[in-house]
């Protein structure tokens, strides 16, 4: 029973990584697009890096199981929600992928915060 609690728990942390890899990758993407986009796009471009940020340390701490990594999570999920709101607003293609890649490091990260 233990072990597989264990093995649960690794693939709900590697799943969460993975999540969390991917956010990285497309809020870093939406940020570029949104640099050269104009003014009307600097707080989507500030929430995409500051996620972009938050989830590759947290994906760093996961991946060390450090003690620490279930208290990023909420952070993570928080600032993920507010970007993915953001993004949701803009019908830009880089905006629109984004905010759907967005939503499945929230709900990984809102489960690891538990």
């Amino acid at each position: 029973m233990a072990i597989q609690q264990l093995h649960q728990q690794n693939t709900e942390l590697s799943e969460c990584i993975d999540n969390c890899s991917e956010a990285v990758q497309a809020c870093e993407m939406c940020a570029d697009a949104c640099a050269e986009a104009g003014e009307e796009m600097v707080r989507c471009l500030r929430l995409c890096r500051d996620v972009a940020d938050l989830a590759s340390m947290h994906a760093r701490f996961m991946a060390r199981e450090s003690e620490f990594h279930a208290a990023q999570a909420s952070l993570v999920a928080d600032a993920a929600e507010t970007c993915r709101d953001e993004c949701a607003q803009f019908d830009a293609d880089h905006c629109q992928t984004c905010a759907e890649v967005l939503e499945p490091c929230i709900e990984s990260c809102r489960a690891m915060a538990q």
